[in-house]
């Protein structure tokens, strides 16, 4: 699985971990939904480290917790 990949898997997890939509992780992280669903969609694969650190900071976690999983320990 590739990076891109990866974060996608995670993004989308954690928004059904917490029940939410991929629409409400936009407004909490005050990120436009359609660079969200481009990125999710596979339309691209850069997302933006930006964009990426918004969307975390909107879901209440650190850098450290996105990153904490066994797929980027790959």
């Amino acid at each position: 699985m590739g990076m891109a990949e990866a974060v996608r898997k995670r993004l989308l997890d954690l928004c059904d971990d917490r029940g939410i939509t991929v629409n409400r992780m936009c407004y909490l992280s005050a990120v436009p939904q359609s660079t969200v669903n481009n990125f999710l969609n596979r339309k691209t694969n850069n997302l933006g480290i930006i964009t990426l650190k918004k969307l975390i900071d909107g879901l209440g976690l650190s850098i450290t917790d996105f990153f904490d999983t066994e797929a980027f320990r790959q």
